[in-house]
């Protein structure tokens, strides 16, 4: 999941779609998603990866969010400083660990120091500070609990901030026209092909970092307009060489290359190969279902464990219902899935965005819709969700309050909460902490934007719950 940063704001995404509440009170969640108690049954089994071997414990997955807890570098200091775990982060990770999750995707690694998504990503290009032990810590705690724990890599290409990323690069030279909270996004130049080549070792070098870190696995983050994303898209790739065109297989060449060199790098059949995928990009010339289909076949081919589909970009969002015949089944993208799974003989299907009850996400599960199910948000707000479904404590998830397309910035808020170590995490279900975040929100963006172009923070802005849910209990 990546946060939507669109101007303006709209009705929350509970308000669009048909379903009942159901009183809690307390710390327990004011009001939680009304749900029949389903047998979940399908949810605790395990499932086995085909080409690593791995077992997950469960058909759980939490989905990659950028946390931006770790450490920065100050004004004047180097930025090899920058994307060091902290204690936050850290403790963020374990609360995930103990919440039994079967696979824990986290967000957002980056592989340069000088190309991110944000201030306080991770960043592991190098062990120059030994940096390998302090992800380390956070992988034990992660998998303490049985969990597998994989690191999503990523780079932003076009799609990092001008005042953290002033020479973007990517695919083609298109530039990202969207602006907010005064932000803005610097015109790339396309990667040359020798650059392709240094780029396809850097993925590489990270993963064989990040299995020296205890990492069971990595994802390559090719969704949500971020740089692989762009070789993909005919938005963005405007190449007319071995790595653009028409030509699907010409624009998604990096991405085997990548794997290739993973699999070289690393040279252990056991670490987890998966790829984050849009299904579709909702704006007119991107990635269409058939792209994706096609795309799915050849990553099968080269040996890829599991795919997991999402959607959208910066331009166009995908985290709410587009269609009504996928509002009652919850998952934003559970057509494209049906769609896929059925032609891959052995790679599994993982589907993230829209998940809010058991009874939905078994539903996908018995229907053969998918493998397994992800959640962002519901996991923000409540990291022992999971655990807590599977021994029948709840059947849905906390209602979320929040304005589109704010939601998914105030998980970030929720997700620091956790991180600091607080006993509350806020309650969206309550309109008064919402409202209390949205002015912490605004004071926090002008802020932002009297500061630029210097960053100093992750955006997300802090707040102490009054209502709030109770994790630790």
């Amino acid at each position: 999941m990546e946060y939507d940063m669109a101007t303006g704001t709209g009705p929350p995404e509970s308000k669009a779609y048909c379903h009942e509440s159901v009183t809690f009170g307390g710390n327990d969640g004011r009001l939680r998603i009304k749900a029949p108690k389903v047998d979940v049954s399908a949810l605790a089994e395990s499932i086995t990866l085909p080409f690593s071997g791995r077992t997950a414990r469960n058909r759980f997955l939490k989905a990659p969010m950028t946390e931006r807890l770790c450490h920065w570098n100050q004004e004047g200091e180097d930025v090899q400083a920058r994307g060091y775990p902290s204690e936050d982060y850290t403790r963020l990770y374990e609360r995930w660990g103990e919440g039994e999750i079967g696979i824990i995707v986290a967000g957002n690694l980056m592989l340069r120091y000088d190309a991110v998504e944000a201030f306080g990503n991770p960043i592991l290009q190098d062990d120059h500070d030994n940096r390998t032990q302090a992800f380390r810590k956070v992988a034990e705690v992660a998998k303490k609990h049985g969990s597998l724990f994989i690191a999503q890599l990523s780079h932003p290409g076009r799609q990092g901030g001008a005042a953290l990323n002033p020479n973007p690069v990517s695919a083609s030279d298109v530039q990202l026209e969207i602006e907010w909270a005064g932000n803005k996004f610097n015109k790339p130049r396309a990667l040359s092909i020798p650059e392709i080549k240094e780029m396809v070792k850097l993925w590489g070098e990270t993963a064989y970092l990040c299995q020296q870190s205890g990492y069971d696995g990595v994802q390559v983050h090719c969704a949500h307009g971020y740089l692989l994303a762009q070789f993909l898209s005919l938005t963005t790739n405007k190449r007319t060489d071995e790595y653009g065109g028409t030509n699907l297989t010409k624009r998604s060449k990096i991405i085997f290359e990548i794997i290739d060199e993973i699999k070289r790098r690393v040279n252990d059949p056991t670490f987890i190969i998966c790829v984050k995928i849009n299904s579709v990009e909702f704006q007119p010339g991107g990635q269409t279902p058939d792209d994706c289909k096609n795309l799915c076949l050849k990553l099968e081919e080269a040996g890829v464990d599991f795919i997991d589909l999402s959607g959208g970009t910066f331009e166009g969002r995908a985290f709410e219902h587009k269609k009504a015949s996928t509002r009652a089944r919850e998952s934003y993208f559970i057509e494209f899935a049906e769609m896929i799974r059925p032609l891959l003989k052995k790679t599994k299907v993982y589907v993230t965005g829209g998940f809010r009850t058991a009874a939905g996400m078994s539903a996908a599960i018995a229907s053969g819709a998918c493998d397994g199910v992800g959640l962002g948000r519901p996991l923000g707000a409540e990291p022992y969700l999971c655990k807590e479904i599977l021994e029948g404590r709840v059947t849905g998830a906390i209602e979320n309050f929040v304005p589109l397309p704010l939601n998914t910035q105030a998980t970030g808020t929720q997700l620091q909460q956790v991180g600091i170590g607080d006993r509350l995490v806020s309650d969206w279900s309550d309109e008064g902490e919402v409202q209390r975040w949205v002015e912490a929100n605004e004071k926090e963006t002008a802020r932002k934007i009297g500061m630029l172009p210097k960053v100093d923070s992750s955006g997300f802005p802090p707040l102490k719950a009054e209502v709030g849910f109770e994790y630790l209990r």
